[in-house]
C-alpha cells in the first residue's frame, strides 16, 4: 500500500491524490448543504448591520424581524415548491348562472327529471344544464365561479371533451333561450340534453382548467 503512493509527487499527481481523498464519503457527507450555506450568508449579513449610536439595536429589530420573514418564505417556497389544489378536496356550492344555488349535481339531475315527468320541459332543460355544469365543477374539470354564463361553460368544457363542442353550445343555446328568451322548452330538447348530461359525468377529459389561472 505505502509503495504505491509516491514519496515526492508531482503536482499533477499531488492534485489527483487530493481530488481522491476529497471525494470519499466521510468528506461529503461533512459538506456544507445550500440550506447551510444561505444561513451563513444571511447571519454575517445580519451581523455586519450597524448599530444606531449608542448601541441600541431596539430600531432594527422591526427590519430584522421582515428580514427573517422573507427569508423563511424563500426557504420554504424552493424546499416544499408551490402549493397545489387538493382536486380530492369538496368542491363549495354556491351561485350558479345568477342564482344562489347550492345543490349537488345529482340533486339538479333528480329536479330536472321530475320536471320533466310533469311535462315542464322549461324547467327540465334549465335544471339539467345546471347539473352539467355543476358536475363538472365537482369534478374540477372547469371551475365555475359566480359570474360565469352558460355560453362560458359550453366554450371551456369543450376544451375538455372536443368531440361533445356541437352539443355543448347547443345546449347552452337552448338553455339561454328558456331562462332568458321565455321558450317553453321542449321533450325533443331535453332528450338531447339527457343525453350530452349522461356522455360528460364521468368521461375522461382531455384537459383540466388550471385552477387560479382565471
Amino acid at each position: 500500500m505505502h509503495s504505491a503512493v509516491p514519496v515526492d509527487p508531482s503536482a499533477p499527481d499531488a492534485r489527483q491524490l487530493l481530488q481522491e481523498e476529497l471525494g470519499k464519503p466521510e468528506y461529503q457527507a461533512a459538506k456544507p448543504t445550500w440550506l447551510d450555506l444561505a444561513a451563513s450568508a444571511v447571519e454575517r449579513w445580519l451581523n455586519s448591520l450597524v448599530l444606531p449610536s449608542g448601541g441600541d439595536a431596539s430600531g432594527l429589530l422591526p427590519l430584522i424581524a421582515v428580514i427573517v420573514l422573507v427569508t423563511l418564505i424563500i426557504v420554504l417556497f424552493i424546499v416544499f415548491g408551490r402549493p397545489r389544489r387538493n382536486r380530492s378536496a369538496p368542491v363549495q356550492l354556491g351561485s350558479l348562472f345568477g342564482s344562489d344555488d347550492r345543490r349537488s349535481s345529482a340533486e339538479l339531475r333528480a329536479s330536472a327529471a321530475d320536471a320533466a315527468r310533469s311535462g315542464d320541459f322549461r324547467t327540465a332543460i334549465e335544471e339539467l344544464y345546471r347539473s352539467i355544469a355543476r358536475r363538472q365543477a365537482e369534478r374540477t374539470v372547469i371551475r365555475v365561479d359566480p359570474g360565469t354564463t352558460a355560453q362560458d361553460v359550453a366554450w371551456r368544457a369543450a376544451e375538455s371533451y372536443p368531440s361533445e363542442a356541437g352539443g355543448l353550445a347547443s345546449a347552452a343555446r337552448v338553455f339561454d333561450e328558456v331562462r332568458y328568451l321565455g321558450a317553453s322548452g321542449t321533450h325533443a330538447s331535453y332528450e338531447e340534453l339527457a343525453g350530452l348530461e349522461a356522455r360528460l359525468r364521468d368521461a375522461a377529459p382531455v384537459r383540466r382548467e388550471r385552477i387560479g389561472a382565471r
